[in-house]
């Protein structure tokens, strides 16, 4: 606290004035202070709803991307189980059409074999008709 030194009608008047001088300069200098306080809390305040609303966003992005992560994953699996089934129907099919052909192969094999035979037999037969014919012509001669 200051002390002031008295004259005859008071406080000396210049000491006075010099404080109030004083006093009024740093209160100025105070109120300029917290008004540049106040712009700084008031800029504060604006960034960090900023940085909240970009927060929010990109924790509802991330969750977006969760979720999409998981659907993808989901129809990969799907897709990829599709494909194994079908592969397997494809299998199933294609060894049915080999025993199907093979059947036939083995049909028409079994029935080559035959013709041979019959063949043989027959040309057999003709070979022996024509010896005894020859035989006959031989005799006769």
């Amino acid at each position: 606290m200051r002390k002031f030194s008295t004259s005859m009608f008071g406080f000396k008047k210049q000491e006075v004035r010099d404080f109030v001088k004083e006093y009024t300069i740093e209160y100025e200098n105070m109120l300029n202070k917290l008004k540049k306080q106040d712009i700084e809390i008031e800029n504060l305040k604006t960034n960090l709803t900023k940085y909240q609303n970009l927060e929010e966003t990109l924790n509802k992005t991330i969750l977006i991307a969760e979720d999409t992560s998981n659907q993808i994953k989901r129809m990969a699996r799907e897709e990829g189980k599709n494909i194994v089934e079908e592969a397997k129907r494809n299998g199933s099919r294609i060894i049915n059409d080999a025993l199907i052909k093979a059947n036939e192969i083995e049909r028409d094999a079994e029935e080559l074999q035959r013709r041979v035979v019959n063949f043989k037999r027959k040309f057999k037969q003709a070979i022996e008709t024509e010896i005894e014919v020859i035989d006959e012509i031989a005799d006769k001669y």
